[in-house]
C-alpha cells in the first residue's frame, strides 16, 4: 500500500479518476473538509483516525492520508498502444515523447512530470518505474500532475526508441555540448532523451539519437539542473507549435 500526504496530490489523484483506497482524516481543516466533498463525490471511503495512527503510516503528513495501491505515476499505458492510438488519429501530425535514462532523483522525477504536464508532453517513457518506491515525493513534487502524465516503462529503451523511429519520430539527446535547440525544427513527431544526474545518456541511447540538442547559457557552472533543462526543452517545443499555428 502506498500513502500520499500532499494536499495537491491527493486532490489531482481522486480528480484523475484513478483507482484510490480509504481516505484517512485526523485533522478536519479546511482543506480537509475539501477533499473530503471531493471524496464523497467520487465515491471514496472516509474513516476517521487519530493523528497518531497516521504517525505511524507516513510522518509528513498534514492530517490527511489517501490510501492506493500501486504507482502514483499517470494511467499505465505500452509503448505500442500508444503508437497504435496515435497512428489510428488520422490527423495527429504532433507528438511529444519525453525519455527517461535512468533518473534517480525522485525531486526531480516529479519535477520532470510536472513540467510534461504543462508543456503537453504526450507520453513519458522510463526503464523502471520508481514511482512505487518513491510515491509520495514524486506526486507532491510535480503537484499531482503525475496522476494526470501518460506514462509507460521498458526494460529495453534502445528497442522504444527503435518503435518510434519506425512511427516517424525524431529522436533528440539531451546534452551540453549538442547543438542549440533553438536552431533546430522540433515539430512533427519528436522524441526528446534525458540523461540520469551526473551520468547524462548512456551510450546506447547516445547512438540511438538523431541529433544531440543543448540549451544556450551564459551562467558559471557548467549545466543545468536535469528537471529545469527538461521543462525549457519542453517550453521550446510547445513554442516553435504554437509559432506554427499562428503562420497557418
Amino acid at each position: 500500500m502506498i500513502y500520499l500526504t500532499g494536499f495537491h496530490a491527493i486532490e489531482e489523484r481522486i480528480k484523475s479518476g484513478r483507482p484510490c483506497g480509504t481516505l484517512l482524516i485526523a485533522k478536519p481543516g479546511p482543506r480537509a473538509k475539501e477533499l473530503t466533498v471531493l471524496a464523497n463525490e467520487k465515491r471514496i471511503r472516509l474513516e476517521r483516525v487519530g493523528t497518531a495512527d497516521l504517525d505511524r503510516l507516513s510522518p509528513n503528513h498534514r492530517g490527511i492520508i489517501l490510501e492506493i495501491d500501486g504507482g502514483a505515476g499517470g494511467p499505465d499505458i505500452s509503448i505500442e498502444e500508444f503508437l497504435q492510438n496515435m497512428n489510428e488519429e488520422s490527423q495527429v501530425n504532433d507528438a511529444l515523447v519525453v525519455i527517461l535514462d535512468e533518473i534517480t532523483d525522485p525531486h526531480n522525477y516529479g519535477a520532470i512530470l510536472r513540467s510534461c504536464d504543462q508543456f503537453g508532453v504526450d507520453l513519458v517513457i522510463s526503464r523502471q518505474r520508481r514511482t512505487a518506491k518513491h510515491a509520495d515525493v514524486i506526486s507532491k513534487t510535480s503537484a499531482g500532475t503525475s496522476a494526470w502524465v501518460l506514462q509507460a516503462e521498458t526494460p529495453n529503451l534502445p528497442r522504444a526508441v527503435e518503435l518510434l523511429k519506425d512511427s516517424g519520430f525524431w529522436i533528440y539527446g539531451a546534452d551540453m555540448e549538442g547543438e542549440t535547440a533553438y536552431t533546430r525544427d522540433l515539430r512533427g513527431k519528436t522524441a526528446i532523451i534525458l540523461g540520469g544526474e551526473g551520468t547524462g545518456i548512456s551510450r546506447l541511447l547516445r547512438e540511438s539519437c538523431d541529433v544531440m540538442i543543448s540549451i544556450p547559457s551564459l551562467g558559471r557552472i557548467d549545466s543545468l539542473n536535469v528537471s529545469v533543462a527538461a521543462g525549457v526543452l519542453f517550453y521550446e517545443v510547445m513554442r516553435q507549435r504554437k509559432c506554427q499555428e499562428k503562420a497557418i
